[in-house]
């Protein structure tokens, strides 16, 4: 055939094998890089099943998976203050298909854990905050304190002597209650406990005074008549809680404090994937599963960028990192 082609033609040839041979690299290889994600997404939730986390986590998968097209599994992994979980993500590829769903405990670790097996600052790659949550202060039903200013007159009045219960050292609740005495000046003594269950169980059978409770955990006994709600620790007023002042309204100016949901990918997930990521959380929490489950936890939803996050965990760091350096706070 060549022989029949025109000199010129000829002439061209290697020009047009180059290009033949170049659309062949770029076209060809394009099966081999498929749009994102391909797979099932993991969602690490470094709790036991069956708990807040769990529950929003479960809840959120299913919207984003709506989305994605790809399932959205949920894998707990619990342990040592939600460590195990978490460094798990950490070690992971870094391509967006394994997750973790961090709390609270993710900003208060660094000053509790001085050899966390990561860095908490260079680990991992914001994703999206969900939102947050108060912890209720409650007292038991027949307390003598109606109110958040008769518990801090009772207890100027017999300082060391009240108690406040919370899940364990370093916790949330156990935060919550060392912030309230150092703004509102008051001795109280903590009682920590294996979990969130056994200390409900021991402030309805008055072996402690109060306890900085999540919105869940105390919601039904609060309506049923059992404990009284005094405070809620967030700085605005919760819709679960409507009728129940915040700290700070109640008489502890300053006062603020609150349950968090983050999600993280692990470091150097690229750009594109976490937008996709994000995109997904945003159009899950305004499915109707999802609200109807954050109206049960009491869950203020904020989805913002991945900077967001960032932000505000860094700022969350530092607030508690204060908190438990003031008050000689360790998890033993």
């Amino acid at each position: 055939m060549l022989a029949f082609m025109h000199p010129r033609a000829l002439r061209r040839l290697p020009f047009l094998r180059s290009i033949a041979l170049l659309a062949f690299a770029v076209f060809g290889a394009l099966p081999a890089m498929a749009a994102f994600p391909d797979k099932p997404i993991r969602i690490v939730v470094p709790f036991a099943p069956g708990g807040g986390t769990d529950a929003i986590t479960r809840t959120l998968g299913v919207g984003m998976a709506n989305t994605l097209g790809q399932p959205v599994i949920v894998d707990n992994k619990p342990g040592a203050g939600t460590i195990i979980g978490t460094d798990f993500v950490a070690k992971s590829a870094p391509d967006g298909y394994t997750l973790v769903m961090a709390t609270f405990a993710h900003a208060v670790n660094p000053a509790l854990q001085p050899k966390l097996p990561y860095d908490t600052r260079k680990a991992f790659a914001p994703v999206a905050l969900i939102g947050a949550s108060p912890n209720v202060l409650v007292v038991r039903a027949d307390s003598p304190y109606k109110t958040l200013a008769d518990l801090v007159a009772g207890a100027k009045a017999r300082p060391g002597k009240l108690s406040f219960a919370s899940q364990g050292n370093g916790t949330s609740a156990h935060l919550a209650g060392e912030l309230f005495k150092n703004l509102a000046r008051i001795d109280l003594v903590h009682v920590p406990y294996r979990g969130a269950g056994p200390a409900m169980t021991d402030l309805l059978g008055g072996q402690v005074d109060m306890m900085f409770a999540t919105a869940a955990a105390a919601k039904s006994f609060v309506a049923a008549g059992k404990m009284r709600a005094l405070a809620v620790t967030t700085a605005h007023r919760s819709p679960a809680y409507a009728d129940v002042p915040t700290m700070a309204e109640a008489g502890v100016p300053g006062y603020a404090a609150e349950s968090w949901y983050g999600l993280y990918a692990a470091a150097n997930t690229p750009k594109d994937v976490i937008d996709r990521l994000n995109a997904a959380v945003r159009r899950a929490v305004k499915e109707a599963p999802f609200v109807q489950q954050t109206q049960t936890e009491g869950l203020d939803v904020n989805v913002g960028s991945p900077d967001e996050l960032d932000r505000y965990v860094r700022a969350e760091e530092v607030r508690w990192r204060k908190v438990v350096q003031d008050n000689h706070i360790t998890i033993d």
